[in-house]
């Protein structure tokens, strides 16, 4: 199997999710063994970043990676996908700091991307292991375990004891459609925790065209309406089975999905596909981007 790279440059702008500044970004093509690198345009022409475990940095609600004074946040969905579709090398000009967060999903990078890829002469490197890996969080429960395989595997269980979610499991493997099954999930946040994110400068760049909002508990109509205010929209509702009527679910676990959907980008910054069974309980970026850490250091990358 060969590395790839895109056939030619795609453009994208938006606002990030946290800091709400306007980013403009650019993915072109990049010769093989290059991997994924971030330019920061605005801070210079040696404002690089490689997308590599070792350089994350902060994983507070989105994953961050810096080099020195150089950082680039919320990079975990454009990482996904490119992954997701087998894009092994490109160079990604950024002139801000935070990735752009588009519909919330991958989808905009997966029309951009799909059908402007190319082979290169080199082939793609596959990781083996020969052990077992774990990882925990005792506080939280999480786990994340690799175990040896032929291929990459990856099965995910997400539990946030929600009345609403339950529990839901998510699969993807190289035979899976990821543009299809996985791209297209969009983020999630909880409604009683937006207006506290919004007092706190947390999701400076949230609006109801860009997450899938979980309603746990019982809501006025007062808070309704005040949030319908914050977002400029209409009068917002909730459905029978108890989300947002902002948007329509693409799969009845499509929050499990966009799990997986951060999964893969997190664990793209190994820096190669893995030949392996991962296998993952309450993943998030923390944990995530922390296996992806261990396993460099075991492979002494």
């Amino acid at each position: 199997m060969q590395q790839r790279t895109l056939i030619s440059a795609c453009s994208f702008e938006g606002k990030g999710l946290h800091t709400g500044r306007v980013s403009r970004m650019k993915v072109l093509p990049a010769p093989a063994n290059s991997g994924i690198v971030f330019h920061r345009t605005d801070l210079g022409p040696g404002a690089f970043i490689r997308a590599v475990a070792e350089n994350v940095t902060s994983t507070a609600r989105s994953t961050t990676i810096s080099s020195g004074e150089v950082s680039v946040t919320t990079i975990e969905h454009l990482m996904s996908a490119l992954f997701g579709l087998g894009i092994d090398n490109a160079i990604i000009e950024i002139n801000n700091v935070e990735v752009p967060i588009l519909d919330g999903s991958s989808s905009c990078y997966i029309r951009a991307f799909e059908g402007n890829s190319k082979e290169l002469e080199a082939e793609r490197k596959f990781i083996n292991i020969d052990k077992a890996l774990e990882i925990k969080d005792e506080k939280t429960g999480s786990w994340v375990r690799i175990e040896p395989a032929d291929h990459p595997v990856f099965d995910i269980t997400v539990d946030f004891h929600s009345n609403v979610l339950g529990v839901q499991t998510a699969h993807w493997d190289m035979d899976v459609d990821y543009a299809k099954e996985i791209g297209v999930c969009r983020t999630f946040v909880f409604f009683h925790e937006i207006e506290y994110l919004f007092s706190n400068n947390l999701i400076k760049g949230g609006d109801v065209d860009n997450a899938i909002v979980i309603v746990e508990h019982p809501v006025s109509a007062e808070t309704l309406e005040r949030m319908s205010a914050l977002f400029n929209r209409p009068a917002l509702k909730i459905t029978g089975n108890g989300y947002l009527d902002n948007l329509k679910l693409h799969f009845p676990n499509e929050c499990g999905r966009h799990k997986m959907l951060d999964m893969l980008g997190d664990m793209s910054l190994v820096g190669s596909y893995l030949n392996a069974h991962i296998t993952a309980f309450k993943p998030g970026h923390t944990i995530n981007t922390n296996m992806a850490k261990k396993l460099r250091a075991c492979l002494g990358q």
